[in-house]
This record gives structure tokens, sequence and C-alpha cells, in this order.
């Protein structure tokens, strides 16, 4: 978190040709609103001294005893930074500074006032993987982020708990539209009820995604980080990201809905199901999450996911953790690999559960895991775009980096170790198995269950 900051800072500085001050104010000027604020905390940076050095000065980031000096830069020579400069700073800290083990952790940034409020709502949606403003309690929201409409249906009455995306017509919506799909009402001209003469017999059915970082679309605009690429615009979505956790479900490719605003176009499962049949309208729901699922995610979706057995339409559920068994940040990451007889049952309680609660004619696709070792073969040795400028810091650097401070996103597949990253697709091949071998040989009441390898293959 700071060395990112602060990197962007002195490099904004170094592009325009400007002090540090100068820098900081012009980032501030391109943060939206009221977070502006927090960048008066941003003082006392020597544009002669690295991103590491500064946050380290400022004790913004600590080595505890025993650990490796993690940093993303190169070591700076001695006589650039002499001691004078560790004890001015030092001494000169921001008057809301921030005594943690890292800045990079959840809490740490949540001290700062401006963001306690945010925090705590997002503390709740981390939590509970249900929407922060939901007033009727069925899990659907009129609100957008903060688990909200980006990643379930929208809620078209959001007072009557009866009324929500993926529920069969009460009374062939006749009066109201009571499943949120935007038909309702009488034909005129022959009395009958629009969704009873365009949706009866259409064998409507919602989407669900069981899902990890790479089902929630997570994903940082490298805009935020290049500055060359750097203006007001380039932050105008910065709150909405937050309030996503950095996810854009509106945009991933199972139950994206909008049109794109983070480059390409947006095609989903969910659009071609509503494309092909628009009862589909709104029925969708991204239960997914950046970090480690639970070995036992029943009770997890016991709370998270919204499907009535009796009252709502059958699903599509895609069961697709590509890589969460298998990463982690952890220094002996192969000893907190899901084994395979953990997926085993894991898998196969979470199925059980699903049958207890899906409507009969749903359907289950279990996702095979991806073989990660493609990213360390394809940008290793490519300038990150905080190195972009400078021409100083590589996806190898940044991975090093994260896995000194044991943050990395995957520390099997983002490693220069290559028998590392070889063991670590072994392991996610046999979890793959495992999935195929559930499809083929378990039998549920009211779903069948299919299994698919995830279709990035290894070259």
């Amino acid at each position: 978190g700071c060395v990112l900051v602060v990197s962007v800072i002195e490099q904004l500085a170094q592009w325009h040709n400007s002090t540090v001050k100068a820098a900081v104010e012009r980032l501030c000027d391109y943060i939206p609103g009221k977070y502006q604020k927090l960048c008066h905390m941003l003082c006392c940076i020597d544009r002669k001294m690295n991103a590491d050095v500064v946050c380290h000065s400022l004790r913004l980031c600590k080595q505890d005893p025993g650990q490796l000096l993690c940093h993303l830069y190169s070591p700076p020579k001695k006589e650039k930074h002499s001691p004078g400069h560790f004890h001015v700073l030092a001494y000169t800290r921001p008057k809301h500074q921030i005594r943690s083990k890292s800045f990079l952790g959840f809490s740490s940034v949540c001290a700062f006032p401006l963001l306690a409020n945010l925090c705590e709502k997002i503390k709740y949606v981390l939590r509970n993987k249900l929407p922060f403003e939901d007033f009727d309690g069925d899990k659907f929201s009129t609100f957008p982020t903060l688990r909200g409409y980006h990643w379930r249906g929208r809620d078209c009455n959001d007072k009557n708990t009866t009324v929500y995306p993926g529920r069969r017509p009460h009374n062939w919506d006749a009066k109201s539209d009571s499943n949120c799909n935007g038909i309702w009402g009488v034909d005129p001209k022959d009395g009958i009820p629009y969704e009873e003469k365009f949706c009866k017999g259409a064998d409507s059915k919602g989407v669900v995604l069981l899902g990890d970082s790479a089902g929630a679309h997570f994903h940082i605009p490298p805009e935020w980080m290049t500055v060359t690429q750097m203006s007001a615009k380039s932050f105008a979505n910065l709150p909405m990201a937050f309030s996503d956790e950095l996810d854009w479900p509106q945009f991933s490719e199972i139950t994206g809905f909008l049109n794109s605003t983070i480059g390409g176009w947006t095609d989903s499962l969910y659009l071609r199901l509503r494309k092909r049949n628009r009862c589909n309208h709104r029925d969708l729901q991204n239960i997914s999450q950046n970090v480690y699922f639970p070995v036992n995610i029943t009770p997890y979706l016991s709370f998270s996911l919204a499907r009535n057995q009796l009252l709502d339409n059958p699903a599509i559920v895609i069961y697709a953790t590509i890589g969460n068994d298998v990463c982690n940040g952890e220094r002996d990451t192969l000893a907190h690999m899901t084994t395979p007889k953990e997926m085993l049952s894991n898998v196969v309680q979470a199925l059980r559960y699903l049958d207890s609660h899906l409507p009969n004619g749903s359907h289950v696709i279990l996702t095979g895991l991806v073989d990660g070792r493609f990213l360390w073969d394809n940008l290793h040795d490519r300038y990150h775009p905080l190195g972009q400028l400078n021409k100083d810091v590589t996806y190898s650097q940044l991975y090093s980096f994260l896995d000194c401070l044991q943050v990395s996103p995957c520390s099997g597949w983002l490693t220069p170790n290559e028998t590392l990253r070889n063991l670590t697709s072994v392991r996610a091949l046999q979890l793959s198995n495992v999935l195929k071998e559930i499809a083929r040989s378990e039998k549920f009441v009211n779903f069948d269950i299919f299994y698919m390898d995830f279709p990035l293959r290894q070259s």
C-alpha cells in the first residue's frame, strides 16, 4: 500500500518535472471528492529516495525480527541516503501515522477516519457475502455495490420479501412484477397475462457462480499505477471499485451484464441465456470472493445462496474455484494447499446442500482448476505498470515483493522456483481429477452434474 502510493507520487513528480509536493497535489486532484483529504497525510517524501526507503523510514512498513527486509526496488546506494534522511523522516511522520505490521493490511487502511465507515460496510459484506443495503432481507438489493446488484439481480421492490429475481411468477404476474424480469400485466386483446404468454414453457433458469477472484473479476486498472496515463477520469470509479472489493462482477464471464468501462466488451453466460430467453432477466448470483474458501463451504452457502426450492426457478450453478485451493501466501505453500481428500469432502458437502435447496431441474457444472504456470511464463520479464516509466520493476520483482510480505495471491505459481510451479500444477491437476470423478460417480435428486476442464490450457 505505502510503496504503491509513494511510487506513484515520485513518478508523477518525475513525469511532470515537478516537486514532490506538487505531485501530491496533482494526485489529490485526481482522486474523487472526500477522499482528497487523505492526501494531506502524504508528506515528508524525498524524491531522491525510493518508495521502499520512504515507507520504512516513515515506519509504515516494518521488518519483523527474523524476517527478510522486503523491498520492491533495487536497494539504494548508501551515499545517496545518508542517516540524515532517515532521521528527518523518522521524526517528521504524519500526524495520523498508522502503526501496524503492514500497511497492506485491511485494518491499517481502515485506520484512516474517512475510510472507517466504508470499511465497516465492507467488513460486513466480506463476512456475509450479502448485500449491505437490503431492506426486506430477501438477499437482493436496489443498491449496486457492497454486494448489491452488481453481484445479484437487481431487486425491483426492496420493501417486499416475496418480490425478487428468479422466483416463479405469482399468478403469472398479472398485477405486478414478482420476479423482477420486467414482464407483468395482461394483454387487453385476449386477457392473457404477458408472463404466461411469453414465459410459459420457456424453461427459465438462473445463473449462480460459486467462484474465487477470477469469477469475481478482480482487477486493478493499470492507469491507477501508470503515471503517463493518469488523470481525474482514471480515478472516477475508485469509490465504486473499493466498495466492490476491487472486483468487477458486472463485467465477469459468468454473470456480467453491463457494458464494460475497463476495456473490452462484456460477453457472459448470463447474457447469452438472457438473449435466448428474456424471461431470465436479472436472474443471476455471483457468490465469489478474493480470499481462500474455507474447507467446508456449506455454512457459507447457507447464508449466501438465495434460492427457494419451492418458489423459484431452477438454476445453472457453476462451481469454479479455479485457483483458491492451491493458491495462498504462506511460506510453506504446499502444506497449505487443499488435499484431494479435503477437496472430495468439501465439494460433496456443498453439492448435498445444493441438492436440498435448488429447485428440481437445475444443473451443476464443476470447473477444473487452471494450470497457472502460464502467468509466470508470460509475465515474469515484463514491466509492471509501476516500472514502465523507469524500466525498474518487473512482474518477477513484484511477485517476490508480495511473497516476502506473505501477501502473494499465489506463492506456488508466482515464483521463480520452477519446481514449485510444477508441483503446484500437479496438485491442481489432482484436484481437478477429484472433481471429474465426483461428476462421474455422484448422483443427486434435483440437478444433474457435469465436469468441464478449465478452458485455458497450457500449450
